[in-house]
């Protein structure tokens, strides 16, 4: 799963739609929309596809609010979240590093699932007094949407489907809030964050290989309690395990990744006496006398044996091949003031969720404001290949 399109900011904080989820609105869409219509035919065709597409929408807002509240959370502990992605399977709050404490995993953890629960809930409750009213009466379907009324219907619908989304998430298959709830556990007990996020990750990748094996029985027939049966329904709840599988995996990854760099200074890790090039000097110059010579991606630029930018083979792509004599590197590479650095005090777990957070592949380690060298992400490839026990 990519970034996505940005498509607006709530609380600061950036929401991001993955192309996957046009997929699940337009099937959302498509199958209220079928329901809608087969119940209320007084009902004209437009009209239908319209109600069927805000009702997806507000299933959509309603997982950006689960969302929401894990990431207000995370920046109310000191956690920087870069944006929210809502993708296929919902959506996914991208928290830089892991909480500091296991009564911070367990609070940023269960906000959500509650916040499902509480909206479902509230809606539930709107269209209870007609349920109420007429439990006794309605017998099909379509009585009981004529009954409530569409608005009725609508919040009956997102209410249900918001209470099993909490329900969903609170199964401790992690990495999904259940299983980060049962990581906090393990976390507070054995006061190891990688002891603990490897057992919750066996945990999580038990359940997800039960998932599997549960959907492949569905779609040869097996009638699963609460899941059915069905080549569909089999097929998705196996996807739906082989995510959470994969997703377990990449996560501990991560926390191994963290644990390993955690109080290694930089200056170990980074590269010391980096080439350097003039800001003054034609991009065809950097090519033929800099890039050509070297495998390094990007190059400080230094005037004065001050920085004042970075120019890389992204830089020199952008400007064009038949400009190459004429254009400076001060014309195409990225200013100091626009640059993510380091220091020579940060460690190298700090410097890994920097790389991270703007997807760079180098760093300008400065000390005192003065370049002391440059940290490529190779570098802290090699590194954790030199140091790990474990297969990354």
């Amino acid at each position: 799963m990519g970034e996505g399109i940005r498509v607006g900011r709530i609380f600061g904080i950036n929401i991001h739609v993955d192309w996957s989820w046009l997929f699940v609105f337009v099937l959302i869409t498509w199958s209220l929309a079928s329901t809608i219509g087969r119940f209320r035919a007084d009902l004209d065709s437009w009209a239908v596809w319209v109600l069927a597409a805000l009702a997806a929408l507000l299933f959509f807002g309603s997982v950006l609010a689960h969302e929401l509240a894990h990431s207000l959370v995370a920046r109310a502990q000191g956690l920087p979240v870069r944006h929210i992605v809502l993708f296929i399977f919902g959506g996914v709050s991208n928290i830089q590093r892991e909480p500091d404490s296991p009564g911070g995993e367990f609070v940023m953890a269960i906000v959500g699932p509650l916040t499902s629960l509480a909206i479902g809930i509230v809606l539930l409750v709107a269209a209870g007094g007609s349920l109420v009213r007429f439990a006794g009466l309605v017998q099909r379907p379509q009585d009981l949407l004529g009954a409530l009324g569409l608005s009725g219907a609508l919040a009956l619908w997102l209410g249900s489907v918001n209470l099993l989304l909490g329900f969903f998430n609170l199964v401790p298959a992690f990495p999904l809030d259940g299983g980060r709830v049962v990581r906090s556990i393990f976390w507070a007990l054995t006061h190891n964050l990688q002891r603990a996020t490897r057992w919750a990750t066996a945990i999580g990748q038990g359940i997800s290989w039960a998932f599997i094996l549960a959907g492949v029985a569905m779609v040869f027939g097996a009638q699963i309690p609460l899941l059915g049966t069905g080549l569909i329904n089999g097929l998705w709840l196996a996807f739906i395990g082989w995510f959470l599988s994969n997703a377990a995996t990449r996560s501990y990854r991560h926390v191994v990744i963290q644990d390993i760099l955690a109080d290694v200074p930089v200056t170990k890790i980074m590269r010391r006496n980096p080439p350097v090039v003039s800001p003054d000097i034609s991009v065809a110059t950097l090519v033929h006398e800099h890039i050509m010579g070297s495998d390094d991606y990007g190059f400080p630029v230094v005037e004065q044996e001050a920085l004042v930018g970075l120019v890389t083979l992204e830089d020199v792509r952008s400007a064009g091949r038949d400009r190459w004599d004429t254009l400076t590197v001060r014309e195409i590479m990225t200013p100091r003031a626009e640059l993510l650095t380091v220091t020579a005090q940060d460690d190298g777990a700090t410097a890994f969720n920097t790389l991270m957070q703007r997807d760079v592949r180098q760093l300008p380690v400065l000390e005192d404001g003065h370049l002391i060298g440059l940290l490529r992400r190779n570098d802290l490839v090699r590194w954790l290949q030199l140091q790990s026990q474990t297969d990354l």
